[in-house]
C-alpha cells in the first residue's frame, strides 16, 4: 500500500507540473516586486537580481531570529551579478510563504515578501489542462463551471480529449446540441465529496451527482472506475480531488445498450470489430435480454499470429465464437453462484465457479462486473471463453480462410486432397506460406503442379496423422508423415523447427487436428521429382548445417546441396 500511495502521489504531483505557470519575482535594493504573489500549488517562481547583494531566506526572520513557520522551508545563496537567478522554487504545499533577504540591513530596510500558495479549483484544473479542452468546453456549455469552481467538495472523473474523441462519431456534437442529455453524462463523472485513491476499494459503488452508480475495480496498481481506467490520480483542488480516467462513463440513462458498451470501451475495440464483421451488432443493439461476457484486446491480441485473422475471414467460425460468449438473459454477478450451467447463444454450457472473491466462467476470470445496460449487462473477461467454435472448422477450413496460404490451398486442391484434410483426422499440417513458396526455384510450384503424383508426395510429407501441439514436441522427435517420410524437431527454448523449416505461428487448433504455419517448404528425402524440373543445372558440392561439404549420399543428417547457378536445395537422405 505504501508503493500504492507513493506512485499516486508521484502522478498527482507529475499533473500539477503539468498545469503549472511560472512567475518571476525581481529583488533590487531592498525590495522584492511583486512583495506579494499569489499562485497555484504546483507554480514556479524565480527570483531575479535586479541590482546589488540578495538572497532569498525563507527559514529564519532576519529581524526576529525565529522561524518562519512555513510550510516548508528554504535558503539561497547570496547573488550579487546583476540579472542573475537568485532561487527557483517549485511551491507544492499549500499555504502562505514568509520570506526576507538575509543580507544584513536589508529586512529592516523592507526587503520582506509573501507567497500564498493556493490549491486550484477543480474547474481550474480542468481549464489548465491541455488534454481535457473537450471537458472544459462541455462543462461550460452545461453551465456546471461555477459549480466546480466554488462548490464542493467533489471528486471529478476528468476523460481526456482522446477518451471524447473515441466515442462513435458526432456523439460530442450531439451532446452540445442536447443540454440535458449533455449535463447528465458529466453529472455521471461526479461525486460528493473529496474520494482519494487510497479510499478506494475492489467492488465498491459510488453514487454519482446524477443519481447513477460506477463500480471500482483494483488490481495491484491500477484503478478502473467502470471500464474506465485512472491514468492519473489524486490532483487535489481546493474543492476536492481530479482524477485523470481515460474513457468517457455513460450512465445508463443514457440509453447504453449492451453494443454501446463495448463501442465505447477503449479495450474491446477487436470485439467490436468481430461482432460488427458478423453482423451481430444489431442483435446487441436490440431488444431483449443479453448477458456478454467480453474478452478485451488484450486476449485477442495473445492469440497466436495468424489466428485472429483465420477466424475474422470465416464469418460461421466467427459468428460461433461471439455468440458462445453471450447468453441470452440477463445475469448480473450477483446471479452467478458457484456451480451455474450458463448456456449460451450457440448452445454451448458454460460452469461458473464463485468462491466468494472470484467468479470465473469457464477458465475465464471476470475482472469487470455488473456493466449495467438498458438490454443487459456486461462483464468483462481475461481469456477467450470455449465454445464449440473450433468444432465447426477442420485443418482444410483454417488453410482456406488463411491469406497466407493461397498456394498451399490451390496445391492441396489441385492434389485432390482437401477432403481427406477435412475428413476425421487427426492431422498435423506444417504448412507454408505463400512467401515458402515463392522461395523455390523458379519454375517448380509449376512444374509440381503438373506432376500430380510429384505434387502429392510433397504435400502428404508436410502431414502426420496425428495430433501434435508444439506442447507436445520435443528437441530431436521424429515424426512419420502420411507419405512415411520423417521430419526431425528442433527445440530452442520458444523457438520451433521441422527439419530447417521455423514454425512461425503454432497451434492453429481445428476438430480434426492441428495447423503450425512454417517458412520453409519441407522436401522429402531424395526430392526426384523436383529435381526433373531443373535438368540444366549443374551440380557443385553439398553443405551440412555447419557449412561443412559433406559427401553427396550422406545418410540421416540434413544438407544442402549447392549448383553453378545459384540455386540451392535443402533435402534430409533417410536411405539406411
Amino acid at each position: 500500500m505504501k508503493k500504492l500511495l507513493l506512485t499516486l502521489t508521484l502522478i498527482a504531483s507529475f499533473c500539477m507540473g503539468a498545469f503549472s505557470d511560472n512567475h518571476t519575482v525581481y529583488a533590487g535594493m531592498f525590495f522584492y516586486n511583486p512583495a506579494e504573489l499569489t499562485i497555484e500549488i504546483g507554480d514556479t517562481v524565480t527570483w531575479i537580481n535586479d541590482g546589488g547583494m540578495h538572497d532569498v531566506n525563507a527559514n529564519i526572520d532576519s529581524q526576529t531570529g525565529e522561524s518562519f513557520n512555513n510550510p516548508e522551508s528554504f535558503q539561497s545563496s547570496v547573488i550579487t551579478g546583476m540579472g542573475d537567478v537568485i532561487y527557483t522554487h517549485v511551491f507544492s504545499i499549500d499555504g502562505t510563504y514568509n520570506y526576507d533577504c538575509s543580507v544584513p540591513g536589508h529586512a529592516a530596510q523592507g526587503m520582506v515578501g509573501q507567497i500564498n500558495v493556493e490549491l486550484p479549483s477543480i474547474m481550474d484544473i480542468v481549464a489548465n489542462s491541455d488534454a481535457h479542452n473537450t471537458l472544459e468546453a462541455a462543462i461550460n456549455a452545461a453551465g456546471l463551471n461555477e459549480t466546480l469552481d466554488t462548490g464542493g467538495p467533489f471528486t471529478l472523473f476528468a476523460p481526456t480529449d482522446e477518451a471524447f474523441a473515441a466515442l462513435p462519431e458526432g456523439t460530442v456534437d450531439d451532446l452540445l446540441l442536447a443540454l440535458p442529455q449533455l449535463t447528465e453524462v458529466l453529472l455521471h463523472h461526479v461525486v460528493a465529496g473529496a474520494v482519494m485513491a487510497e479510499d478506494l476499494n475492489d467492488g465498491d459503488v459510488i453514487l454519482t451527482l446524477n443519481n447513477d452508480n460506477v463500480t471500482v475495480s483494483v488490481d495491484g496498481m491500477t484503478y478502473m472506475i467502470d471500464m474506465a481506467t485512472v491514468t492519473a490520480a489524486n490532483i487535489e483542488a481546493s474543492n476536492g480531488v481530479v482524477h485523470i480516467i481515460d474513457m468517457v462513463l455513460l450512465p445508463v440513462t443514457n440509453e447504453q445498450t449492451v453494443m454501446s458498451i463495448i463501442e465505447n470501451s477503449p479495450i474491446h475495440t477487436t470485439l467490436e470489430t468481430a461482432i460488427n464483421a458478423a453482423g451481430l451488432a444489431e442483435t446487441l443493439s436490440g431488444e431483449g435480454t443479453f448477458t456478454v461476457f467480453a474478452p478485451s484486446d488484450e486476449v485477442f491480441a495473445a492469440l497466436p499470429d495468424g489466428a485472429l485473422d483465420l477466424i475474422l475471414a470465416n464469418t460461421e467460425l466467427l459468428t460461433n465464437l461471439l455468440l458462445g460468449h453471450v447468453h441470452e438473459g440477463e445475469l448480473y454477478s450477483a446471479d452467478l453462484t458457484d456451480g451455474l450451467n450458463v448456456t449460451m447463444m450457440n448452445e454451448g454450457d458454460l460452469t461458473v465457479s464463485n468462491d466468494g472473491m472470484t467468479i470465473m466462467i469457464d477458465d475465464a476470470t471476470i475482472f469487470q462486473e455488473d456493466l449495467a445496460a438498458t438490454n443487459g449487462v456486461v462483464h468483462v473477461i481475461d481469456t477467450i471463453l470455449p465454445t464449440t467454435v473450433m468444432d465447426t472448422i477442420t485443418v482444410m477450413d483454417i488453410i482456406e480462410a488463411s491469406p497466407a496460404h493461397t498456394t498451399l490451398e490451390a496445391a492441396i486442391n489441385a492434389a485432390e486432397l482437401d477432403q481427406t484434410l477435412s475428413g476425421e483426422g487427426p492431422f498435423t499440417v506444417f504448412a507454408p506460406t505463400d512467401d515458402a513458396f515463392d522461395l523455390l526455384p523458379a519454375g517448380t510450384v509449376e512444374g509440381l503442379l503438373a506432376d500430380i503424383p510429384a505434387l502429392t508426395e510433397i504435400l502428404l510429407h508436410h502431414v502426420v496423422g496425428a495430433t501434435a501441439l508444439s506442447t507436445d514436441l520435443n528437441d530431436g522427435d521424429v515424426l512419420t508423415t502420411l507419405n512415411t517420410t520423417e521430419l526431425t524437431v528442433s527445440v530452442d527454448g520458444g523457438t520451433y523447427m521441422i527439419d530447417m523449416a521455423t514454425v512461425t505461428a503454432a497451434n492453429l487448433e481445428a476438430d480434426n487436428g492441428v495447423v503450425h504455419v512454417i517458412d520453409m517448404v519441407l522436401i522429402p528425402a531424395d526430392p526426384t521429382s523436383i529435381n526433373e524440373f531443373n535438368t540444366t543445372d549443374v551440380y557443385m558440392y553439398t553443405l551440412n548445417l555447419l557449412g561443412e561439404k559433406v559427401d553427396r549420399n550422406t545418410k540421416s543428417e540434413v544438407v544442402i546441396d549447392i549448383y553453378t547457378n545459384g540455386k540451392t536445395i535443402k533435402r534430409l537422405n533417410l536411405n539406411k
